[in-house]
């Protein structure tokens, strides 16, 4: 059994775990997520902690995996996850439309973007986007896609870039 596997996870209060036969079902305050479940692997729900077993060796490796991705949806639905996003440059402007997130990133056009189900996008100031929801894989995703529209570049450090990213600037030529 892998090091990752044999570590309990701890469910906190409000979070209920449904495990049928093919599904893991993770329901907490902030939502409901699923995952699917092989058959040869065991989940036992027990003094509020989860625990996982396997008697195949091939199965070991995805049961570690398995209990990574389980803890993580165990933390999004009770706590949530978030994606913070910065734009770096003059004139980058970030706003909301409704539910819609209009960016200004130097085109000649702006750039609507339109949140998924289970993430909410939030613009505290102009210059900032919080990215979050229940789903780490999707806030992450989400955030990546914003950033994709303008990464930063390497000379001025101009774009959208994650909170605390630090951007590796090159020396102009030189005359």
């Amino acid at each position: 059994m892998s090091r990752v596997a044999k570590k309990p996870i701890a469910l906190p209060k409000g979070v209920e775990l449904n495990v049928q036969s093919d599904s893991i079902v993770a329901k907490g305050p902030k939502g409901s997520l699923s995952i699917a479940k092989p058959a040869a692997i065991n989940l036992k729900i027990e003094n509020g902690e989860a625990l996982f077993a396997t008697e195949d060796a091939a199965l070991i490796p995805l049961t570690g995996t398995l209990r990574a991705i389980l803890a993580n949806m165990v933390k999004g639905v009770s706590e949530g996850f978030e994606r913070k996003l910065e734009l770096v440059g003059v004139g980058y402007r970030a706003s909301m439309a409704g539910a819609d997130l209009n960016l200004s990133l130097g085109f000649s056009h702006p750039v609507l973007f339109k949140a998924p189900e289970g993430i909410t996008i939030a613009t505290p100031t102009q210059t900032e986007i919080l990215v979050s929801g229940a789903d780490k894989q999707r806030v992450g995703e989400v955030a990546a896609k914003i950033r994709g529209f303008r990464p930063p570049e390497p000379y001025k450090g101009k774009g959208v870039k994650y909170a605390g990213e630090v951007i590796i600037r090159k020396e102009a030529k030189k005359a």
